[in-house]
């Protein structure tokens, strides 16, 4: 099943095997301290392996004693024999000769009598158990703690070494590995690397010599015996490997069934937008549920042939009991080659042997498993990174010249990212002037400060440095030149103090007092009640982005830099902390190189050079004057934003003075005391998994209710199967007492008969397993269904901010359905069968046992809390130890994440030791847990190991006793011995399943969770308004929003437009000032934090979402089609109907669609492919309007609909639009100002308000920042 999983995932990695290390070099960073205790702890291993098949020979020994001594009390019982000199003889020996002659029985002559004292050699074998015991014990603990504390040591090098060498990657090796993988590499793989080398190399190689000694035993006491069992084992083998194989293919079916209605999932949670606005949900869950039907038919047939299978090999396993008995029984009584004990020495051996095999292997996937993991861990140890060789001079100029660099990040990452980013660029920065680079988004001007910083290297050309190749330099040197302020600066989660120190080792208070003062932050800063001591939280969440960013700009300047990079370092702020930080970037700027990038044209009038970039090349290059007159990239900037920026100006006036009041107050509550400090981040972090209690059984039983009869009978199967092994233990006991029968005709057929009987459980026993089986898949098929379901229905049942949130990425979702609903599973059926099991099974063994002794029962009983302990620690002890693992490693891991999080600050600051370093010191309290674990580890397993023997030796010597004393017959000794002993190892198992448990209580506890949430904006209520006569008057009221997972950025600051019926608005300005925002509050995805949007007189919160969106159509500028025909499509417009085929034409010819459609082979019933891949953009757009046509809407929403088309097709999709237009409210966003001339109402936007609006004329005679944007034809960017 592992297999394919992988192989589905990663077709394209096949070309490269995944384990390309050998099992012996994950052992290469061992010392010989290392190796002396593997060394050590295999010898433990190897002794421990050979202490069972030693027990079996006591185990013969003992029952060769008990019937040897049974046969003299039969003899005895005879009244015409007596015992007289340690022989048993006849009473008057003369009177019988003849018959005996006759009878030719010389059995009698050797026959003792009298010298076996039963409760003196009972003592003796208990004696060797309890050595067994203790060796066994010391022997456990000695294995796992050697090896155990062997890999701790070596992981923890392995940690450092892969740290130390990830810190000292080349940026470029960042781009291609994420940080969320390499944090997974540094805790999961490393621990699987844990798994391959510590306690599981141990147990491995004690199952092994296990395996050989049971063997070894069984050919040598009795080969015979052996080859007939053998025999046998090849049909065990054949169906387990028929087994693996069959569910293997089946899991896959299964996979590739769910991956179906895993793509439906992915396909509607990624298009969530398109889905809510056509009011889809509840098509998509049906859509979603008829490909969950073929899922669940598979995985039914998995569990039927699981069952199958399992009951096969019990069977099969109960007919080789038969046949060993059977045979064996044959060479005891008849050619009397075997005792007795030598049978069950032999049967035994190579039953031990064969077991252990099995439990053997799981340690070979972890052996894969952490090959597999190392692989990558340790070729990334052996890479090549940059070094930090090259030339050094002491006085640096700063003129920085020429970068001629085509700039493509990676090699590796050519297929993310095609297309040059820099293209033949050529820029010289004069030492101590200010440059300023200013250009649309993705123009290239932070790849060219990254060029500077040497985090990547030009393809051609090169960047120099006072004339020297930055390449020749030594990169630490060269970075500590330069002082770095980014758009979303980079704070450590220490004191403010700490965070400035980073800038420069060595610091003292008042370099740092001194940088805070330029820096505009020292007045802040003592305001704060721990000064320089504050901690600033995780990522620097505590403090506001002014004070990040002075901060930020403190910690530059104390590295007293020559060269000052400034990237877009004021562009989060708002008015009042950007004239503050503007201010102290003026007074630092001089007499330093500065190069600074932004997109707020007040921050950079008063550059020494101004430069326009463009598509990777510097297109313009002059002082703010000469630039506006060249009406080009800078002009187009300017133009747009001092509009936006004089509207704001009056804005703010009005509301300066309650902000002044608000910011003191914020500060006096931002720090009350230390203990406030969980930073932000963190506690999301804790919220998230603290949430989640596990649920309670019950509830998932409910959902589970309608298939109670399968459950029922797959319980009764459990049952029965839990009763079986009980069984055994009486049928094995019997088979021994027949040894000591005297008559050989009454011998013989007693022995059929039991092996008959024997054959009869098999067949039960296979029986009920295929019922169990298949009763059980079938109800956890069901409910697995019936909860993805019901979770997908609730998904979309949410509201689209909910989406936002990166936990709910769909990604994520998906993999939840997909793996959640299938875990609920483990708390329901299956799970019910194995705790019927394990109870019947423990119930029928103290029923048996205490029916035939009592007393012996109790002595046993004692022991049985430490067996069902032992059994139970095993399981535990795969599971147990992994969390206190995960808890020592948190801090570490801590480190390590905001390391790798925050690389490029760090390289810029050059302080990659020092992350190395505090990484180091917190791996200490790891390796002193796992040493200590490794204490405990060793003792419980050593004492889960040795339970065993001491419950034997105690009841063993105490049965010696009853049989002597008490006259009790042996082979109940062995009776109640066996049954509660194997009913002890039940126990452990029942307890062994309990992860998986804990799992699907967790898993359904995440589900509920999801079930229960209620939705901000419900779209499956009936409730709100609705009214019969939608006209379309909209209005927007004061309405103030921001994004919930953006809570910092205001997006509308206080719209106020409206539009009467019938009317075109359109709305214009740069992107980010919130034109698609205002059409998402409309279409009630979002409600607005203050103010009101209002539809014909109704507030839109008040108003049936349903209802609302069913009167909305929509055309987006990249518009989604969904994976099916175009037909399919364009009635996905109307969910609330049955839509007919020529509603459809209809409204493709009025989409100007229906004649390309027509040319098409297959015409409406041709496929779109994978979000309309197969067909060109302005097709798709047309489809999109033909299926916004479709629902006949009373508002069009036009979302740039035409902006990315070339000029034909735009000619064709406008007169669609046109066309579409008539009689309906319309609201467009546009980015050419062509295609909104005509419009009722222009509304200019600039940071999420409205700075002139009115038609075309009106706004062309106001000369405003309309005017300027028609006149000069500039794109608005």
């Amino acid at each position: 099943m592992g297999n394919t999983k992988q192989d589905t995932k990663s077709p394209n990695k096949k070309k490269e095997a995944a384990i390309r290390i050998g099992f012996f070099q994950l052992f290469r960073f061992a010392t010989c301290r290392e190796t002396l205790m593997m060394v050590g702890g295999s010898v433990c291993a190897f002794l421990h392996g050979s202490a069972q098949p030693l027990m079996l020979l006591v185990f013969g020994m003992l029952t060769d004693t008990f019937i040897e001594y049974d046969i003299e009390l039969q003899e005895l019982l005879d009244p015409r024999k007596e015992c007289i000199n340690n022989t048993i003889q006849w009473k008057n020996q003369s009177a019988w000769t003849d018959w005996l002659d006759s009878n030719n029985t010389d059995k009698m002559k050797n026959l003792t009598c009298g010298l076996l004292d039963i409760e003196y050699e009972m003592t003796n074998f208990a004696y060797y158990y309890v050595a067994i015991g203790s060796a066994v014990f010391l022997l456990g603990y000695l294995q796992i703690s050697l090896w155990v504390t062997s890999a701790a040591r070596q992981i923890q090098i392995i940690r450092k070494m892969y740290f130390r060498k990830v810190m000292r990657m080349e940026i470029g090796w960042f781009d291609c590995n994420s940080t969320g993988e390499l944090n997974t590499r540094m805790s999961d793989d490393i621990n699987k690397i844990n798994d391959a080398i510590a306690d599981q190399v141990s147990i491995f190689i004690q199952r092994f010599t296990t395996f050989v000694c049971g063997f070894a035993m069984g050919f040598v006491k009795g080969w015979k015996l052996t080859l007939v069992i053998i025999a046998a084992s090849p049909l065990i083998g054949v169906g387990a490997a028929l087994m693996a194989l069959f569910v293997a293919k089946l899991t896959g079916q299964e996979l590739q069934a769910y991956a179906k209605a895993g793509a439906v999932a992915d396909e509607v949670l990624t298009s969530i937008r398109t889905v809510a606005a056509f009011g889809g949900e509840l098509k998509e869950v049906e859509r979603y549920d008829k490909n969950l039907i073929s899922a669940q038919r598979w995985g039914i047939r998995k569990g039927l042939i699981m069952g199958f299978f399992t009951g096969y090999m019990w069977f099969i396993i109960f007919l080789c009991y038969a046949l060993a008995f059977w045979y064996g029984s044959s060479l005891v009584v008849d050619t009397q080659e075997y005792s007795p004990g030598t049978l069950l020495q032999v049967f035994f051996g190579v039953l031990i042997a064969a077991l252990n095999l099995g439990q053997a292997s799981p340690c070979l996937e972890a052996f894969a498993a952490g090959r597999g993991a190392a692989t990558i861990i340790f070729e990334t140890i052996d890479r090549h990174s940059i070094s930090c060789q090259g030339t050094d001079w002491t006085r640096s100029k700063g003129t920085l010249s020429s970068i001629t660099s085509p700039f493509t990040t990676h090699p590796d990452l050519k297929s993310w990212y095609c297309g040059l980013i820099l293209d033949k660029l050529s820029v010289a920065v004069n030492s101590g002037e200010t440059t300023a680079f200013v250009g649309p988004s993705g123009a290239g001007k932070s790849t060219a400060v990254q060029l500077i910083q040497r985090f990547y290297d030009p393809k051609e050309g090169m960047v120099t440095l006072d004339g020297h190749d930055i390449r020749g330099l030594n990169i630490q040197w060269l970075r500590s030149l330069m002082g770095v302020v980014e758009q979303e600066p980079v704070l450590f989660a220490t004191t403010i103090a700490e965070n400035i120190r980073y800038g420069r080792t060595g610091v003292t208070l008042d370099d740092i007092i001194h940088a805070t003062k330029e820096a505009n932050a020292y007045n802040f800063i003592m305001d704060l009640p721990q000064k320089f001591d504050t901690l600033v939280g995780e990522g620097g969440g505590q403090m506001s982005g002014g004070q990040k960013q002075r901060i930020a700009i403190a910690r530059a300047l104390v590295r007293n830099p020559r060269i000052l990079l400034l990237d877009m370092a004021t562009s989060a702020l708002d008015n009042e902390s950007e004239a503050v930080v503007q201010e102290a970037l003026d007074k630092v700027r001089n007499g330093r190189t500065t190069i600074s990038i932004a997109h707020r044209l007040s921050t950079i009038k008063n550059a020494d050079v101004i430069v326009g970039y463009e598509h990777g090349r510097a297109v313009e290059r002059g002082k703010h004057d000469e630039l506006l007159e060249r009406k080009g990239v800078y002009f187009t900037l300017v133009t747009l934003q001092s509009q936006g920026d004089k509207a704001l100006n009056q804005k703010a006036r009005q509301s300066r003075s309650s902000i002044r009041k608000r910011t003191r107050s914020q500060l006096s509550n931002l720090i009350p005391e230390a203990e406030s400090f969980i930073s932000q981040a963190d506690a999301g972090k804790v919220c998230v998994e603290e949430q989640v209690e596990p649920a309670p059984v019950t509830r998932i039983l409910k959902y589970n209710a309608p298939e109670w009869p399968y459950m029922l009978f797959g319980t009764i199967g459990a049952a029965v199967n839990g009763g079986v092994n009980p069984v055994y233990s009486l049928l094995f006991s019997q088979i021994l007492a027949t040894f000591s029968i005297p008559d050989p005709e009454a011998q013989r057929r007693e022995i059929n008969g039991i092996c008959m009987f024997f054959v009869l459980v098999g067949v039960t026993s296979f029986i009920t397993q295929m019922l169990q089986g298949y009763a059980f898949s079938k109800s956890g098929e069901l409910l697995t269904r019936r909860l993805r379901r019901m979770g997908f229905h609730a998904m979309l049942g949410q509201e689209v901010g909910w989406f936002d949130d990166h936990r709910n990425s769909p990604g994520a979702l998906t993999t939840r359905l997909a793996t959640d609903a299938s875990q609920v599973q483990g708390a329901t059926g299956s799970q019910i069968g194995m705790i019927v099991n394990s109870l019947t099974n423990i119930g029928v063994a103290v029923i048996i046992s205490f029916y035939f002794s009592w007393k012996l029962s109790l002595v046993i009983l004692c022991f049985l809390p430490f067996l069902a302990l032992s059994g139970g620690f095993q399981a535990k002890m795969l599971t147990g130890f992994a969390k206190q693992d995960k808890q020592a490693m948190e801090d570490a891991g801590r480190i390590s994440g905001e390391a790798l999080n925050n690389i490029r600050t760090i390289a810029g600051l050059g302080k990659e030791q020092r992350f190395v370093e505090m990484y180091e010191a917190h791996l200490e309290a790891p390796y002193q847990a796992a040493k200590q674990k490794a204490n405990v580890y060793g003792a419980c397993y050593g004492f889960a190991q040795c339970v065993v023997f001491m419950a034997n030796s105690a009841s063993y010597r105490f049965g010696g006793y009853l049989v002597r004393q008490e006259g009790l017959h042996f082979s109940l000794v062995f009776r109640v011995i066996s049954a509660i002993v194997t009913s002890g190892t039940a126990l452990g198992r029942a307890s062994s399943y309990t992860p998986d448990y804990a799992k699907a209580k967790i898993s359904a506890a995440r589900f509920f969770q999801l079930l229960d949430r209620v939705p901000k904006i419900r779209v499956y209520s009936n409730e709100g308004d609705k009214w019969p006569d939608f006209r379309g008057n909209l209005e927007f009221i004061d309405c103030k929003f921001t994004y919930p997972t953006r809570p910092d950025i205001q997006v509308l600051n206080g719209l106020n437009v409206s539009v009467k019926p019938g009317q075109t608005l359109a709305f214009v300005g740069s992107s980010g000032c919130g034109k698609s925002t205002s059409v998402q509050l409309l279409e009630r995805f979002y409600d607005p934090d203050q103010g009101k949007v209002i539809i014909d007189g109704h507030d839109s919160t008040q108003v049936n979402v349903s209802y609302l969106r069913s009167k909305i159509g929509i055309v987006s500028q990249e518009p989604i089609l969904f994976d099916c025909s175009i037909g399919d499509n364009i009635k996905y417009g109307d969910n609330l109907r049955e839509v007919s085929m020529n509603d459809i034409i209809s409204a493709s010819k009025k989409a100007q669609l229906h004649d390309f459609v027509m040319t098409l082979p297959e015409k409406y019933d041709t496929n779109v492919g994978s979000q309309g891949s197969q067909l060109s953009r302005g097709q798709k757009q047309r489809i999109a309007i033909a299926r916004a046509i479709i629902r006949d809407p009373k508002i069009l929403l036009l979302d740039e609909a035409t902006s990315a088309l070339d000029t034909e097709s735009e000619k064709t999709v406008q007169e669609a639009l046109d066309k579409a237009r008539e009689g309906r409210t319309c609201i467009v966003i546009a980015h050419r100002l062509s295609t909104i001339q005509n419009s009722d109402i222009i509304a200019v936007m600039s940071r999420g308000f409205v700075i002139e609006q009115g038609p075309h004329d009106q706004l062309m005679a106001l000369k405003g920042a309309y005017y300027k944007l028609v006149t000069t034809g500039a794109p608005i960017s």
